[in-house]
């Protein structure tokens, strides 16, 4: 746990790791998630699967050197071979397999072209939600993606928190007045809907910004205004002190191709200088548990109720929250 906040650094819930097109047929990419070493491979039958990446034989990685055969992978050292469940089904020198040749599963989702995988403390938590299907993905009326990646020295429940606080959208992003926010809480997810001003070259632009935010792992921002645009923010801890923050861009279609990608470079330009500006504030500030708070700075505290589902092991959740 990281002295700079008073939970952990890996709450429960769906992670991106890898977008779908990293991981090509028979591919095996090593991952350092969750302050563990994992391994992901994608079988031939297309499937994707994640699991504990040291052999348990003598410890090698599986993702450095580890080979697929058929819907397995392969020991790079001695050819031990796993299944998608973790278990050793092959040692090619050994007539039995012991009882304990076992790797972790970690379950995975690939939806919307990336790949999740869902972290907990250990295999008993199942997942209880899934990570949604965004109409968006391959529509024809939207562009194709572009994507941005940040390492950032903070925690997903700082990032994540961010949406509540209203007031710094004046402060730090040049609102020409505070949002107008509405919350709604689902369960895992939550929406905020606000309405928001910038001042730009041509005069103040005033339009409508739709969050909808699936556990700590994934954000989507909607804009509509000028343009309607797309903002798939998925945050993924590496360990106790740095997450892995991704921007998956995309822009409803103009009439006009040119003008399209004129205002979708315009648009990710300013996007990127707006979370560049608050990565400036997340790697200085403190967590505080008991935050001074007052009129207009948004439902913090209403944040920090909901957040306490993705902590359900005392000793990984602060009492403040």
């Amino acid at each position: 746990m990281s002295s700079r906040f008073p939970f952990t650094a890996n709450p429960i819930g769906w992670f991106m790791v890898a977008y779908s097109d990293e991981l090509k047929p028979a591919g095996v990419m090593p991952l350092h998630y969750f302050e563990r070493e994992l391994v992901l491979f994608r079988g031939q039958d297309g499937v994707a699967r994640v699991l504990d990446a040291h052999c348990p034989h003598l410890g090698a990685h599986l993702g450095h050197g580890g080979c697929v055969v058929d819907n397995n992978i392969t020991c790079p050292f001695h050819g031990w071979r796993f299944d998608g469940s973790g278990s050793c089904v092959a040692i090619p020198y050994a007539k039995k397999i012991p009882p304990a040749a076992m790797l972790r599963r970690w379950p995975v989702c690939e939806r919307n072209g990336m790949i999740f995988v869902h972290h907990a403390p250990d295999e008993s938590y199942a997942p209880t939600w899934e990570v949604p299907v965004l109409p968006e993905h391959e529509s024809a009326a939207w562009t194709g993606t572009t994507r941005r990646r940040w390492r950032v020295r903070t925690n997903v429940h700082e990032i994540i928190e961010n949406a509540f606080d209203v007031a710094h959208f004046c402060f730090v992003h040049g609102a020409v007045r505070l949002p107008e926010s509405r919350v709604t809480m689902d369960g895992p997810s939550f929406q905020v809907c606000s309405r928001t001003a910038f001042e730009t070259p041509a005069g103040v632009i005033e339009g409508d910004l739709d969050i909808d935010t699936y556990g700590f792992g994934m954000f989507i921002a909607r804009y509509h205004g000028v343009m309607e645009s797309l903002i798939i923010a998925t945050l993924t801890p590496i360990d106790g002190e740095f997450v892995d923050l991704r921007f998956t861009f995309s822009i409803k279609r103009l009439p006009d191709e040119a003008a399209t990608a004129f205002v979708a470079q315009q648009f990710i330009a300013d996007a990127c200088h707006q979370v560049e500006q608050d990565i400036a504030v997340w790697e200085h500030k403190k967590f505080l548990a008991r935050p001074l708070l007052c009129e207009g700075d948004g439902p913090i505290g209403l944040f920090r109720k909901w957040a306490r589902q993705f902590y359900p092991v005392p000793t990984l959740r602060a009492r403040a929250l």
